[in-house]
């Protein structure tokens, strides 16, 4: 028994260490890829549109269909013909066969084949691209859930700061020391605490949000390191736009629409071509008419049968009001659609891309210069907190170096935000997301 309860402490203090372990960006990302919403419907959609490539629904194969049917009757009859039965039963039962093969469709089995292989590659395409955009979402909202904690630890800072004081201020109030100095630190010192409950509020958002993105409870303790790298892109900008090209999956998407509607042309003009049918049925039938005694016929009368035959047939379409032509212009032009959209979407990436490599730039070097307006403050908020303490400073130039300070860590800590959402827009753009 001491054996099994100091194992069970240890698997218990195991757990509870294991649960503390904050959550890293990489197991995010792995959790959200295994459990999140969108990405398990995009998954399924992907693996619906790769089942229909099988050669079935493309027409290839036979159809054999079995039919059955049973019945039972009761007659009675009152007659002077000599040709009645009188009362009887009757009972049927049939089965059949029958099959129904296409030898030709005006190619149209080989195309619907070949746009069903297209579409499989266009629906993982269209699942990557979600699951991209749900991937850097899951980031975004694990970054912001990492900023709003430092917020609140400095907005906590902040008001301990204020809090020390107006304790302070109130012992020199007693003391007989200034009113007005007094009611400024009490004035600051509640803002500061007013603003700390509500940036723990913005912290529950924060983290609700990255929990429903990883497919767990809204309320689940959620902990995550709160640091903000900003890894750098090894890549230059001509690779960057080469690997666009070759792997961003919007991109991606709109090469296969092109594709899938070029398919679709090609089936419109299947129908101006004869179609041909191989056909088979085999059926049996078994009667069986059950009579009662009458001046004619006594006993049962049974009727068995088989039946088979097998052929082929042709039907050709001549004329159904120009719908035919009308398919294959409709087509026609939903391909020049996605020509069109094709060609929208190269240039809007590379415009994109664009913009977000200077924004990147921009976002570094908002990051630089808001780090050195954060030390400058810090150490412009340590010297007043020391002529605080010696009383050298007024209560406007002390709240000032607060606010400023409060400003500066703020400020830092969105560019950080900021640069590293710029970096993951970046790596969706040019396909280097990992998934």
């Amino acid at each position: 028994m001491r054996t099994l309860l100091i194992l069970s402490l240890l698997l218990t203090w195991t757990s509870a260490l294991h649960a503390q372990q904050p959550l890293t960006l990489e197991d995010a990302i792995d959790i959200g890829l295994e459990r999140n919403h969108r990405i398990r419907i995009a998954r399924s959609d992907a693996e619906i549109a790769r089942n229909n490539t099988t050669r079935g629904t493309a027409n290839f194969l036979p159809t054999l269909d079995a039919t059955g049917s049973y019945s039972f009757s009761r007659s009675e009859q009152e007659t002077n013909s000599p040709f009645s039965f009188g009362n009887s039963n009757t009972r049927n039962a049939s089965a059949q066969l029958a099959l129904n093969w296409t030898l030709f469709d005006g190619f149209r089995m080989f195309v619907d084949r070949e746009r069903y292989d297209e579409l499989a590659i266009l629906g993982d395409a269209q699942a990557r691209s979600s699951i991209e955009r749900t991937v850097v979402s899951i980031a975004a909202a694990y970054f912001r859930l990492v900023q709003q904690i430092r917020l609140l630890e400095t907005i906590e800072e902040t008001s301990d700061i204020s809090r020390m004081r107006y304790e302070k201020e109130r012992v020199r109030r007693e003391l007989g020391g200034s009113v007005s100095d007094y009611l400024n630190a009490r004035i600051a010192y509640h803002n500061d605490s007013a603003a700390v409950l509500e940036q723990r509020l913005q912290l529950t958002v924060a983290r609700k949000d990255l929990n429903l993105l990883l497919g767990r409870s809204p309320s689940a303790p959620l902990t995550v390191v709160r640091d903000i790298s900003l890894p750098a892109l090894p890549y230059s900008d001509e690779r960057m736009l080469e690997m666009a090209r070759e792997r961003n999956a919007d991109l991606i998407t709109a090469r296969q629409g092109l594709r899938v509607a070029e398919s679709a042309t090609a089936l419109s003009r299947s129908s101006f071509y004869p179609r041909v049918n191989l056909f088979a049925n085999y059926g049996y039938s078994d009667r069986l008419v059950g009579t009662e005694q009458s001046e004619r016929f006594s006993g049962d009368i049974l009727t068995q049968s088989t039946d088979a035959n097998v052929g082929l047939s042709l039907s050709f379409n001549l004329f159904n009001g120009f719908r035919n032509a009308t398919d294959v212009q409709n087509a026609q032009i939903e391909t020049r659609i996605a020509e069109i959209t094709l060609d929208e979407a190269e240039r809007q990436l590379e415009g994109t891309l664009l913009e977000r490599r200077a924004a990147l730039r921009t976002r570094l070097d908002a990051v630089a210069i808001e780090e050195s307006n954060l030390e400058a403050a810090r150490q412009n908020l340590a010297l007043q907190i020391e002529r605080f303490e010696t009383g050298t400073v007024t209560s406007l130039e002390f709240r000032d170096a607060q606010v400023q300070f409060v400003r500066a860590e703020t400020a830092y800590i969105v560019s950080l935000f900021e640069a590293r959402l710029a970096i993951l827009e970046l790596q969706r753009l040019i396909g280097d997301i990992r998934l």
